[in-house]
C-alpha cells in the first residue's frame, strides 16, 4: 500500500495583520516539507485570505460558534502527523491535544503547556508589549523620557520563525518577506472598482481595529492626500471596513472637496477580504494607520507610509531595511509606546506627526518603488 503524504497542521491566529505576519514562517515550513500536505486551521473570517497561498494546500475553518471539542473532531478526523500552534491561548493547544495528533509544537504558557509534545520556551529576543497604565503615562510625560525603542530581532514576525525553527520539524528559522497571493483576474477588477481617472491611485486607510490611539487624525490624513495630489496629480482609494464607514465618509467628502469628485473613491465597508487585498496589490501605495491592511498591502509589495504612535514599528510594523520601499513615522512622545486603545493624556504621539512628514515618506517611496 503506497504510504500517505505527511500531513501537518499549522494553528492559524485570528487578526489580520497577525496572520500575515505569520506567512515568513509558513514559507520556511514549506521549504522544510516540500512534499508534505499543509493545512491551515483559521476563523472563518479570515479564510479568503488563504486562497491559493503557495505554502498551504488547503484551509479548515471554524467560527465563534463552535466548541473546543467540536474543532477537535474535526481535527482528529484529518489524521494529521504533526501540528504548528501559533496563537499562545490554552483553547489553541486543546484542540490538538483531543484531535490527539501525535506531535504538537507552541508556545510553553501556563495553563497550556502540559498538553503540547514540543512545549517551546520564549525565544531571547522576545518582547512582551506591555499596556502602560495611566498613571505611568503621566509619570513619563513629567519625567520627560525617551521613547522606548526595540532591536529588530524583536518583530512579532520573529516569534513565528523560532516556533517553525524550533518544532522538530527541520525548518530554519531565519528571516524571509511576508508573502500573499493575488490573481492577476483579482487585480484587474479591483482596477475597475477604483474608477477610471487619469494618474496613479493611492490607497488611504484611516482606520485601525485595536482602538482610536493607533489612528492618526483625520485632518492630517485629508491634508496629506491633498498635497500628494498637488505633487502627483494621483486618485485616492479609502479602504476600510464596516466600522470605518463614518470616518471614511467624512474624509472621503471633505478629500473631494479639496480635489475633485472624480478623483476620489470610497470603498470602505464594500469589499470582502479578496477585493481587499486586490486593491491594496493594484495601489501605487498605501497611506495607512498600524492596522491589518498595512501588513497585507506589504506582503503584496505595495509600499505603505504609517504614523505609529501607541505602538512600536519594531515590534509590529512593516519589516524594514535599507532597501525598503516603506515608510515609517514615529511620534515625539515619552510616553509612547503605551500599548492603550485610548489616550490618557493628549494624543502628542499622533499629533506631532505632521502631514508634510508623511508627504516626503510617500514621495520616497514612490521614487524607490519599481516601475
Amino acid at each position: 500500500m503506497k504510504h500517505r503524504p505527511e500531513k501537518i497542521l499549522v494553528r492559524g491566529v485570528n487578526w489580520l495583520g497577525d496572520a500575515v505576519m505569520t506567512t515568513p514562517a509558513l514559507r520556511r515550513l514549506r521549504e522544510a516539507k516540500p512534499h508534505a500536505r499543509i493545512e491551515l486551521l483559521t476563523h472563518a473570517k479570515l479564510a479568503d485570505l488563504w486562497r491559493g497561498h503557495p505554502c498551504i494546500d488547503a484551509t479548515l475553518t471554524f467560527t465563534d460558534r463552535d466548541s473546543m471539542l467540536g474543532v477537535a473532531r474535526l481535527l482528529r478526523a484529518q489524521d494529521f502527523d504533526a501540528a504548528i500552534v501559533f496563537p499562545n491561548s490554552p483553547r489553541s493547544a486543546l484542540e490538538v491535544f483531543f484531535a490527539r495528533i501525535p506531535l504538537r509544537a507552541g508556545y510553553a504558557r501556563a495553563f497550556r503547556s502540559v498538553f503540547l509534545t514540543r512545549a517551546v520556551p520564549p525565544r531571547a529576543d522576545a518582547v512582551k508589549m506591555h499596556k502602560r497604565s495611566a498613571s505611568d503615562v503621566n509619570l513619563r510625560i513629567v519625567r520627560n523620557c525617551t521613547r522606548d525603542t526595540f532591536p529588530s530581532r524583536a518583530h512579532h514576525v520573529h516569534d513565528y520563525l523560532h516556533l517553525v525553527g524550533a518544532s522538530d520539524l527541520g525548518a530554519k528559522s531565519d528571516p524571509l518577506p511576508a508573502l500573499l497571493h493575488v490573481g492577476e483576474d483579482e487585480v484587474s477588477a479591483a482596477r475597475k472598482r477604483m474608477g477610471p481617472g487619469n494618474g496613479p491611485v493611492l490607497a488611504l486607510n484611516p482606520g485601525a481595529e485595536y482602538g482610536p490611539a493607533k489612528r492618526w487624525p483625520a485632518e492630517r490624513f485629508v491634508e496629506a492626500a491633498r498635497q500628494l495630489h498637488e505633487e502627483l496629480g494621483c486618485n485616492w482609494v479609502i479602504l476600510g471596513g464596516k466600522g470605518d464607514q463614518e470616518l471614511a465618509g467624512r474624509i472621503g467628502a471633505d478629500l473631494t472637496a479639496r480635489i475633485g469628485p472624480d478623483r476620489v473613491v470610497n470603498l470602505a465597508g464594500q469589499t470582502s477580504l479578496r477585493e481587499l487585498c486586490a486593491t491594496l496589490k493594484a495601489s501605487a501605495l498605501l497611506l495607512t494607520n498600524d492596522s491589518g491592511p498595512m501588513h497585507v498591502a506589504a506582503a503584496l509589495g505595495t509600499p505603505v507610509v504609517v504614523p505609529f504612535g501607541s505602538t512600536s514599528p519594531e515590534l509590529t510594523g512593516p519589516v524594514m531595511d535599507a532597501q525598503s520601499l516603506h515608510y515609517v513615522a514615529v511620534g515625539a512622545a515619552s510616553c509612547a509606546p503605551c500599548f492603550r486603545r485610548e489616550c490618557p493624556v493628549d494624543f502628542r504621539c499622533m499629533q506631532s506627526i505632521p502631514a508634510t512628514d508623511l508627504v516626503r515618506g510617500a514621495l520616497r517611496s514612490l521614487a524607490r518603488a519599481p516601475a
